[in-house]
């Protein structure tokens, strides 16, 4: 398959490097464009296609991702459109926001047109990808399944919880790393360095998100393994929510999801 990304800032430089590392498309059949090219030396080197012009792009490719800003939305379509009736490859567009009918009423209805939404673990391929579009079409709609799984994992969610998986998967990369930020505080006020306290804070979470992902249990199933009659681990939770950390968690999505 041949992919053009169209936006080389730093969330589809990270989509084509992970597309490189996972083989899901050689570099030379990868294009990315940006007015600067020069700033995508680095992908340059891996033998990927680099461009400023988003039409070419789009006409050599069977699918586009579109990683541009809100803003630059409609003018980037309107630039592309005749390519995209002429080829008809797929489009994806991780930009916040725009609907598919929106981008539809520019491309086409006859466009084959879905969104994506990362986080920025996408990176180091461990992103959770929530994506919408027609499931109608099964070439397509697997195609594209198929490749944000490749960098992490990726579901299809019904278009109207695309801001709520905003909210939850891509802001909730702040909201988690937060957490580790006050664990590794926590861990210096009781005799770790700061380094130390930081390794033990970021490896239990990961520790703790692999067992809800290969176990598949409640979250409150695991708590009970470690959670002993008048022991240390449930005097610590019944203190952190008789200070509110489930509450202010959930008071935080839902405030961000209202700012959305």
């Amino acid at each position: 398959m041949k992919i053009s990304i169209i936006g080389g800032g730093n969330l589809g430089v990270a989509i084509a490097e992970g597309i490189i590392k996972k083989n899901y498309a050689k570099a030379e059949d990868i294009t990315v464009t940006r007015r600067n090219v020069q700033l995508l030396d680095q992908l340059a080197d891996k033998g990927v296609n680099i461009s400023a012009d988003n039409v070419q792009a789009t006409e050599s490719a069977d699918m586009v991702i579109l990683a541009i800003k809100p803003k630059q939305t409609k003018e980037v379509l309107q630039q592309i459109k005749f390519a995209v009736e002429k080829k008809g490859p797929i489009v994806v567009s991780v930009v916040t926001g725009v609907l598919i009918q929106d981008m539809k009423a520019i491309l086409g209805a006859q466009a084959l047109v879905y969104r994506a939404m990362p986080n920025t673990a996408i990176a180091i391929c461990e992103s959770m990808t929530c994506l919408a579009g027609d499931e109608s079409n099964k070439d397509a709609s697997e195609a594209v399944l198929k490749l944000f799984s490749q960098l992490g994992s990726a579901i299809y969610i019904q278009e109207e919880l695309m801001n709520a998986s905003t909210i939850l998967g891509a802001c909730g990369i702040a909201y988690a790393l937060r957490f580790i930020r006050a664990a590794s505080q926590g861990g210096i006020e009781i005799g770790f360095s700061a380094k130390v306290a930081q390794l033990i804070a970021t490896q239990t979470v990961k520790g703790a998100a692999s067992l809800l992902l290969e176990g598949g249990r409640h979250p409150e199933y695991e708590i009970d393994k470690v959670t002993t009659p008048q022991g240390c681990t449930i005097a610590g939770l019944n203190e952190m929510e008789h200070q509110g950390f489930s509450s202010a968690l959930i008071k935080g999505i839902i405030t961000s999801y209202n700012k959305i």
